[in-house]
């Protein structure tokens, strides 16, 4: 393929061989990586909403489409410039140069964690980490190619065996963390159990809304979203007073719920005169109320938290 001889800026050759390395194992890693994130979302809430899991079938079945032009934009953005770096930058320190790739793959990794932090407010140590470690493969890949002779393996040889890993990889990735989890390694998401006693108190959320549960059963409700009966989507505002009880949505959930009725306010007899269903979430330290508005599979998520006294 006639990129394989593609020259940088500086004037330098990759190498035979070297891009389609980088790509290939660039696209082999990503469902790897892609599960490893999925065995850790296992203990995080999904407030009701379709979790990871189907996203992750979805994402397997038309893998081999796109992998290869995410292998590709890896290598473009991290591998590739990371091995210019060491070829040039980096070229007077007395290490070997794929431990100077490894070096530049870091560096690369840093200047993207700042920028993806500088515009979506992601946490920079961890960005920088994730993307470091997404770029050891790839250097290791580029550093065999190398040193193997020429023409041994070709442009399709090297993408069908990065194929082959990869399904060997992810299987094995499935079966660790399968076994990791029934060992108790990791954990699913439980979420709190409270009591009535517990959940009373203030609850606010987004756009003003507060709600007051008090002991014995009264509620004070501002600014509460609410599914409008008559429409499919739309959200309406409730306020007022009325009742709260802790319940449970259904047995299949298997949820603890706060199920409140608005006596007096704005909105009886419509949606907020029927009963109003918020689910138990969050952590024992840090609890939370949230409801699905709209779509029940892919719904506006509201959450309110506990705000201690």
């Amino acid at each position: 393929m006639g990129w394989e001889n593609i020259r940088t800026t500086a004037g330098l050759s990759w190498g035979k061989g070297v891009p389609s390395a980088a790509a290939a194992a660039g696209a082999a890693q990503l469902p790897v990586a892609l599960l490893l994130w999925w065995f850790q979302q296992m203990d995080t809430e999904d407030y009701g909403l379709m979790g990871p899991s189907w996203g992750l079938a979805c994402l397997a079945v038309f893998a081999p489409l796109y992998l290869p032009f995410l292998g590709l934009a890896h290598a473009c953005a991290q591998t590739l410039p990371a091995l210019t770096l060491a070829r040039t930058a980096l070229r007077p320190l007395p290490w070997p140069e794929w431990v100077r790739h490894l070096l530049g793959t870091v560096l690369v990794a840093a200047a993207w964690a700042g920028a993806v932090a500088a515009l979506w407010g992601l946490p920079f140590v961890t960005t920088a980490v994730a993307l470091a470690a997404l770029g050891v493969l790839p250097v290791l890949a580029v550093n065999r190619t190398r040193r193997r002779p020429r023409g041994t393996w070709g442009t399709w040889g090297t993408w069908w065996r990065a194929g082959v890993a990869s399904v060997a990889l992810s299987v094995l990735t499935v079966l660790g963390g399968l076994l990791a989890t029934a060992a108790g390694l990791i954990e699913e998401y439980e979420p709190p159990e409270l009591s009535a006693a517990r959940l009373a108190g203030v609850w606010r959320g987004e756009d003003g809304a507060e709600l007051l549960l008090r002991p014995g059963g009264r509620a004070e409700l501002t600014e509460i979203p609410a599914d409008e009966p008559a429409s499919y989507g739309e959200v309406i505002v409730c306020e007022g007073t009325g009742s709260w009880a802790l319940g449970r949505a259904d047995d299949h959930a298997r949820r603890d719920v706060v199920v409140l009725r608005i006596a007096e306010g704005s909105g009886t007899g419509s949606g907020c005169g029927d009963e109003l269903t918020w689910t138990i979430s969050g952590t024992d330290r840090a609890p939370e109320l949230f409801a699905v508005l709209g779509d029940p599979d892919a719904g506006d998520v509201r959450i309110l938290k506990w705000a201690p006294s």
